[in-house]
């Protein structure tokens, strides 16, 4: 697997702490949007189609650094829109990193060249670059020609920098494993630290809402996608989950959702009841995890709007949890990472 030892001793120690501790609803990853603005426009998001006056606003250093301490997740995804057109991005980074948590910043790699110079090598930052197939399959998803091969370009000169550089992988309906495949391969050839990918989810304000999966197709699609791992081929291919989100996936565990485990601060505060699901904001993460009736959220609530839902941000949480439950389960997670 991708996932840093040091970043997987961290967090297993933090979920054994709060276990010993009895609390069963807490954060693992804060996922903080500092702006909405994007260079691109995909057809599957909506971030974009916000007005202009949402658009322009960005979340301050200070704002970022007290959500973070409020929450207290170890791991914070810096997101968007695209985070590095937010002016003060690296004074952002830099004071998360201070604090020692694994900052996962997501970009579409566009302006990354040119930013590069503002950031430090650090084992606790990551550039998280966003590919959803090879050139054309990429290109055709974020409706711009040219993307991925900037996106590559960035890759190399940030390896080349001694930076962690992963990649998200958002699928969708009608994708073809074999693609991906090449995709994999051609990551791991880069050098790549670790690739992230999770079913893609219908996003509210997403313009296109005809290309989302299905929770049964979910399952099948994976299953064809992961199938090379057991061969030699797959095993040179470098995962940033753990192994039990990716059983999960291809439907050997079956999990309920945990929306509290990566939850969404954006410039409307703390978004409920979870990062796929606009249903109001609060303004303190006290509110969030206190007010919020969670029992109207997950597969098994009922609720037509979580059942096809199998995404890394309310399942992830789960299978972490479910990787440090007994010795047995850490053994496990352990070997995945060798």
């Amino acid at each position: 697997m991708g996932i840093s030892l040091r970043q997987a001793v961290k967090v297993g120690g933090y979920v054994m702490k709060k276990r010993i501790l009895g609390e069963k609803r807490y954060p693992l990853v804060l996922m903080l949007e500092p702006l909405f603005r994007c260079n691109l426009a995909c057809a599957g998001c909506g971030k974009i189609q916000y007005p202009e006056e949402i658009l322009r606003k960005n979340l301050s250093p200070e704002e970022c650094f007290r959500v973070s301490d409020e929450c207290g997740a170890p791991v914070v995804t810096i997101a968007g829109g695209e985070p590095l057109i937010h002016p003060q991005i690296a004074e952002i980074t830099e004071g998360l990193v201070a604090r020692k948590k694994f900052v996962y910043l997501c970009t579409n790699a566009l302006l990354l060249e040119r930013h590069l110079s503002k950031f430090k090598p650090s084992p606790y930052l990551t550039f998280s670059v966003h590919l959803d197939g090879m050139k054309a399959r990429h290109d055709e998803l974020v409706c711009r020609k040219g993307v991925f091969d900037e996106a590559v370009k960035a890759i190399k000169l940030a390896k080349e920098a001694g930076f962690r550089v992963t990649t998200n992988t958002t699928v969708f309906d009608g994708e073809i494993p074999e693609h991906l495949h090449e995709m994999f391969d051609f990551l791991a050839d880069l050098g790549i630290d670790g690739m992230m990918i999770s079913p893609g989810y219908s996003y509210a304000l997403a313009p296109d809402q005809d290309h989302f999966l299905k929770r049964e197709q979910t399952k099948a699609l994976f299953r064809e996608i992961f199938a090379p791992l057991a061969t030699k081929r797959g095993k040179r291919w470098q995962f940033n989950h753990s192994s039990f989100f990716i059983d999960f996936l291809t439907g050997q565990r079956d999990y309920e959702c945990t929306p509290w485990g990566n939850p969404n601060y954006n410039v409307f505060g703390w978004q409920k009841p979870c990062y796929l699901l606009n249903e109001g904001y609060v303004q303190t993460f006290k509110e969030l995890i206190e007010d919020t009736k969670w029992e109207n959220y997950g597969r098994k609530s009922g609720n037509k709007k979580c059942a096809d839902c199998m995404v890394h941000c309310g399942y992830e949480p789960t299978a972490v949890i479910d990787a440090t439950a007994n010795f047995k389960n850490m053994l496990v997670s352990l070997r995945s990472l060798k």
